[in-house]
């Protein structure tokens, strides 16, 4: 009797064990530890999980793979010295932080708003990348071009204007991205700012973009 009560025993956890297996499988989670990440985008709570769809494919906004170069050259996988090179998984991490309350953290669409209203990633912002932009000579063209990039580093990105200086001791960690692995906007962004003093530890680039992240089937927002 007591062996049979084990074969039962065993039958029955093997079954959970299986059951929840499939309820992963059918899920289909980000990672084995993690089914989903929880933020707010534009007031209005979104789950990011991944598609379970088996039929799902590239959304054709980013399925083309020719660019032409320049300007659209494939970015080398270090932005610059001291500038981490994240993944989708250290994005959701600072997604996460954000989501939980961490004001200290940016996650940066550096698109313009005609590409924002095809997809972006849930919990980021909008930053195009055209409004902190210098040209090839590291100048501003304009001064209000100028006027402007200060705004959105005081307004937007916690820098601090003491005695006429710029204070980057409490300026926010910034996650930026862009199109993909081809897209210059980020990268441009990136040593834009490390040009006006950011510095480079607070700066984090999601080199492979919106088109790494609809190809893993995450959740997209279309505003």
């Amino acid at each position: 009797m007591k062996f049979v009560k084990a074969l039962m025993l065993t039958a029955l956890v093997s079954g959970v064990a299986f059951s929840s297996q499939l309820l992963a499988a059918d899920g289909n989670q980000i990672t084995p530890g993690l089914q989903s990440v929880e933020v707010t985008h534009s007031g209005e709570k979104v789950i990011i999980t991944r598609a379970s769809d088996k039929g799902a494919k590239i959304p054709g906004t980013f399925a083309k793979v020719s660019r032409h170069c320049p300007p659209f050259c494939i970015q080398p996988a270090t932005v610059a010295a001291g500038v981490e090179t994240v993944g989708e998984l250290e994005v959701l991490g600072y997604l996460k932080r954000i989501g939980d309350g961490d004001r200290k953290v940016l996650v940066i669409d550096s698109r313009t708003p005609d590409w924002i209203i095809r997809g972006t990633i849930p919990g980021s912002v909008n930053i195009p990348w055209n409004k902190i932009n210098v040209d090839l000579q590291g100048t501003f063209e304009v001064a209000a071009e100028a006027e402007g990039v200060h705004d959105i580093l005081v307004n937007q990105l916690g820098v601090q204007e003491i005695n006429g200086s710029l204070d980057f001791r409490n300026a926010k960690t910034l996650v930026m991205f862009c199109n993909g692995s081809w897209c210059p906007q980020s990268s441009t962004n990136i040593k834009t700012l490390i040009k006006l003093g950011y510095p480079t530890y607070k700066l984090k680039w999601y080199r492979g973009g919106m088109q790494d992240w609809v190809s893993l089937g995450l959740t997209t927002v279309n505003k």
